[in-house]
């Protein structure tokens, strides 16, 4: 198999066999493109749900199991215009990567994935993906980190020492720190996010200060009440996380389009409400939302 030349699903597995190298080589031969396009503005497929074993969408617990399934809606999503990368854990990257997806396009690796959904030890997320030096080596363009702050939980402690380091890492790096904070409380052995805006704006506030740098940190915020007053916490461009699409679409389009208004606010990155929207139109889906990032900017 040639340098760059592309492979179909169904070789993906005989390639990791035969010629595992061609992932590193691959890496190395990547088009890269500027992070943020002439508008400023970004949006990012998510697809690392998966890896801390969170696989429902709606009411299917299931959903996102079938790897080729979800392989076959990242690679229609990142095919469509306006959209400008992916967000995953190195199996996912590495499999859109051979399959020729993820040239011209932001890659950031997700880099804790160690606090397992419903786990006894959910809070306890620890750095089991992508590091800030493999990161850079493999030419990524940053690193994503969950950090949720729960008083409650002496794993607290350990996440931010290791997202600070993260932070630091990837800044020294020129490379994008994606923080993704929450204020969380473990209810009935249940962790729970808190999305009211003060405790949303304290999880800003304890983000943005992580590392020796904020050069180079952007936020991955949800979309919650009185969002003006919560993006008045930060000066650090935001990305608004699309979150359990429970509602109708159109609901959820319409907040995201009140939000991006706002002049942190940078753009969206969204997994589960693109890749299975209600009607299985990912392309149709998507292209809603690279307009609502991108075509207020035309």
């Amino acid at each position: 198999m040639t340098p760059g030349q592309r492979v179909s699903r169904a070789e993906l597995t005989a390639l990791r066999v035969r010629e595992p190298q061609r992932v590193r080589t691959a890496w190395a031969e990547r088009r890269r493109r500027p992070l943020a396009g002439d508008d400023g503005r970004l949006l990012v497929v998510a697809a690392d749900h998966p890896a801390r074993g969170a696989l429902g969408v709606r009411d299917d617990a299931m959903a996102m199991a079938s790897r080729t399934d979800l392989l076959d809606r990242l690679a229609c999503a990142v095919s469509r215009p306006g959209v400008d990368g992916v967000l995953g854990t190195a199996d996912v990257l590495d499999d859109l990567l051979l399959l020729g997806a993820l040239e011209d396009k932001v890659v950031v690796g997700s880099m804790n994935r160690g606090g397992l959904q419903g786990a006894v030890f959910e809070l306890d997320d620890r750095f089991t993906g992508y590091t800030a030096s493999e990161i850079a080596a493999r030419g990524l363009d940053g690193g994503k980190m969950l950090t949720r702050v729960a008083l409650g939980d002496p794993g607290t402690a350990a996440t931010l020492a290791a997202s600070a380091d993260a932070v630091t890492e990837l800044a020294a790096a020129g490379l994008m720190a994606m923080v993704e904070p929450f204020w969380s409380v473990v209810e009935d052995g249940r962790v729970r996010n808190l999305l009211d805006p003060d405790s949303t704006i304290r999880s800003v506030h304890v983000a943005s200060g992580l590392g020796a740098s904020s050069a180079h940190t952007w936020l991955k915020l949800p979309v919650v009440d009185d969002l003006e007053r919560v993006m008045d916490a930060t000066t650090l461009p935001t990305l608004l996380l699309g979150g359990d699409p429970t509602g109708h679409p159109d609901d959820t389009y319409a907040s995201w389009d009140a939000a991006l208004d706002l002049p942190p606010v940078r753009g969206l990155v969204v997994g589960r409400a693109l890749l299975y929207p209600p009607g299985g139109d990912v392309a149709a889906a998507v292209d809603v939302a690279a307009d609502l990032v991108h075509g207020r900017s035309r």
